[in-house]
């Protein structure tokens, strides 16, 4: 029986991510956000549902059923924009659902509070990002809403930009995030990182004119925050940043020669499925690497089994050029790589150790980039209770 060589695959994947000429992005998903210690969905509808207080709990769970709470965010704006007056349709009037919105917004900014989270892997990818030094930006598409990825970019200096211009209420510019990303006619500074966040962030709001709008931090209690694409029945323009970014990611995706990287993600959306198949079919000579933390789902055994391109990873066995097998376990591997007997890559915090060390820079701006990140994750861990203890 066929074995996959796990020392070969890290060798394969360090080699396409050394080279500069190779556009690459990579896609996170919830997993990123619990290997940092913040919850992913699952967990954090738990946690919201426990937060509520009075009819709100029972008024959500309602939404909840059948549901996960991003769709339940939806339906309640959907409500809310459908009532009038005193209507009430599933307990709710138009009012009593922007307040329930409001109170689940304020619960989940609560609960994705970084402060206690653990930022040593989003700072060690956050050093990779700042390292690479590729021709074309550099594209990290994510569906958290959390601030992990815009702590580490800030903190470690890197220059990005989100679709967002402005400080005090950045507003949203299409036309820089459907410019070209081609070495020859950037719309940006090609050293300026890309970062899409497709379902929002908690630091997003909706302002007066009902436009969304970027904030220097989440957003306060009294408002409700855009972490959702928004049903088809509303307004375009609280449609805008959502279905221009996820256009933004099929384009993305569909340049040549993309390197992709997926990690976190449990190919729950299935128009985003559809999105990365959809290219790995017709783009041949691109490739894309998903690691699963757990077994990999059906659906992507599926596509991988007919798709060369579609590299899958898991602990325990991969699907790699359409043939699936085991992995085969090396001889003497770093703990990075193999723990317990597994592929310990596909744990974020693992992945992002990897990459945080697979690139160089410049002397000069390596030793800087050395001192910020040493710098950051010192300021962390003196932040933490206990955090200068001996």
């Amino acid at each position: 029986m066929s074995e996959h060589d796990p020392i070969r695959f890290v060798t394969d994947l360090g080699a396409k991510l050394a080279s500069t000429s190779r556009h690459v992005c990579t896609f996170l998903g919830a997993g990123v956000a619990r290997a940092c210690r913040l919850p992913d969905i699952a967990q954090l509808q738990d946690r919201v549902l426990k937060t509520l207080q009075g009819e709100h709990r029972g008024l959500f769970a309602r939404q909840l059923e059948g549901r996960n709470i991003e769709q339940a965010l939806s339906r309640l704006r959907s409500l809310a924009g459908l009532l009038t007056g005193n209507d009430t349709l599933y307990g709710l009037t138009a009012d009593a659902a922007v307040n329930l919105d409001r109170a689940v917004c304020r619960a989940i900014v609560t609960e994705l509070d970084i402060q206690a989270a653990d930022l040593t892997p989003i700072f060690q990818f956050g050093a990779w990002v700042a390292r690479a030094n590729y021709r074309t930006p550099l594209e990290l598409f994510t569906i958290n809403y959390d601030l992990l990825l815009e702590t580490a970019l800030d903190r470690l200096r890197v220059p990005y930009f989100d679709g967002f211009i402005g400080t005090l209420k950045a507003r949203f510019h299409t036309d820089l995030v459907e410019g070209t990303t081609t070495a020859d006619q950037p719309s940006l500074p090609a050293f300026f990182v890309r970062l899409w966040k497709l379902h929002g962030s908690i630091h997003w709001a909706w302002d007066d004119d009902q436009n969304i709008v970027r904030m220097g931090n989440p957003v306060e209690q009294d408002r409700v925050a855009a972490i959702y694409p928004s049903d088809t029945k509303y307004e375009e323009s609280r449609r805008v940043p959502f279905v221009v970014l996820q256009d933004r990611f099929r384009r993305s995706l569909n340049q040549p020669e993309t390197l992709i990287l997926v990690s976190g993600y449990s190919f729950g959306d299935q128009h985003l499925n559809e999105l990365l198949f959809d290219a790995a079919t017709h783009r041949a000579r691109s490739e894309f690497v998903v690691f699963c933390f757990s077994a990999i789902p059906e659906s992507l055994i599926k596509r991988a089994l007919t798709t060369p391109n579609l590299q899958v990873v898991s602990p325990t066995e991969a699907i790699l050029g359409g043939t699936r097998a085991n992995w085969k376990s090396p001889d003497s591997p770093s703990p990075e790589l193999w723990e317990n007997n597994k592929l310990a890559l596909v744990d974020f915090r693992h992945l992002a150790a990897y990459l945080g060390r697979s690139s160089s820079s410049e002397p000069e701006r390596e030793s800087v980039l050395r001192e910020l990140l040493s710098q950051a994750l010192a300021d962390k861990s003196a932040a933490k209770p206990g955090g200068n203890d001996a």
